[in-house]
């Protein structure tokens, strides 16, 4: 069930150099990032996770490696109806383009902390309690239906129950003061705008996981295997951001497809109790999901709104 430490020790040293050099070095200070840029960073990323599943497959063997693809793949997928919500909340707060980077980082590392307690109870609860397979499968569904009878209606983010909870208890200020998210004022700390909007960001992603992590414990319970698919998807989630942002609308039909995808994970933990579906067969299914929800959308954009 759970790969050698040495596994995650190799993991966890690659993972903080990368993210120093993208983060620390290259990305310390708030600019706007060019399309150029973003779809370098997005290949970077792309390449490393398949350098990453090669390095399975010669260290864990052939199942592993197609568990690890096929959970990247469905994590990613997922992660684009986050740059839906993400653009949403940067509108709202009227975020300014060469802030959002800076969000979006601090976003992404508290996002990789959470995945890993989060993976770490739902592993822990299917192994404790082999019922809860099923309440998986069942969110699954309908979280599935969900998104196909959905009708495009969001609850406006300044009206995140989180933000609302913290402005209890922390004063904020409407006063944007650089890139900084807390400003110092007549001997009180106020939380500045961009702050409240890493709020959102965060408890954004707390509700996509929610979704997610259920969808990729479908497909494999190595936590090893779920976590790192989880994370390559993550970080390459900011750059793809940057990319796609102006052509969001082009995806028409892209819920769909990924509503096939949860639909079917769904189904796959519901009867894991009495058939296995074998895992190329999981990663037959979404990538042709994927690849005919996004050809579709290119092929009639009369559907796009």
């Amino acid at each position: 069930m759970t790969s050698p430490l040495l596994l995650w020790t190799i993991f966890g040293a690659v993972m903080a150099a990368i993210l120093y050099i993208d983060l620390g070095l290259l990305n310390r200070h708030s600019h706007i990032i060019s399309m150029r840029r973003a779809g370098a960073w997005v290949a970077v990323w792309v390449a490393l996770a398949l350098l990453f599943c090669a390095g399975i497959w010669w260290k864990l063997g052939e199942t592993k490696a197609l568990e690890f693809l096929t959970a990247y793949i469905i994590e990613y997928s997922l992660s684009v109806d986050n740059l839906f919500v993400f653009a949403l909340i940067f509108v709202w707060f009227r975020t300014a383009p060469q802030h959002q980077p800076r969000i979006l980082n601090w976003g992404i590392l508290g996002a990789v902390v959470m995945r890993l307690l989060m993976i770490l109870a739902g592993v822990a609860l299917i192994s404790r309690f082999r019922w809860m397979i099923y309440v998986f499968g069942a969110a699954l569904l309908y979280t599935a239906w969900k998104m196909l009878v959905k009708s495009g209606e969001e609850t406006a983010p300044g009206d995140n129950p989180a933000l609302r909870l913290l402005k209890k208890y922390l004063p904020f200020t409407d006063t944007l003061s650089a890139d900084r998210f807390f400003v110092y004022e007549a001997g009180v700390w106020f939380a500045t705008p961009l702050f409240a909007t890493l709020v959102v960001v965060e408890a954004s992603d707390v509700v996509f996981a929610i979704d997610s992590i259920p969808a990729v414990l479908a497909i494999s319970r190595d936590p090893f295997i779920v976590y790192t698919s989880n994370v390559f998807a993550i970080l390459g989630l900011r750059s793809l951001y940057f990319l796609l942002a102006g052509m969001l609308g082009m995806f028409a039909y892209l819920k769909y497809g990924i509503s096939v995808i949860l639909f079917f994970v769904g189904v796959k933990m519901l009867v894991s109790g009495f058939y296995h579906i074998p895992t190329v067969v999981s990663l037959a299914v979404v990538a042709c999901g994927l690849a005919v929800s996004v050809l579709a959308s290119v092929l009639f954009p009369a559907g796009k709104k």
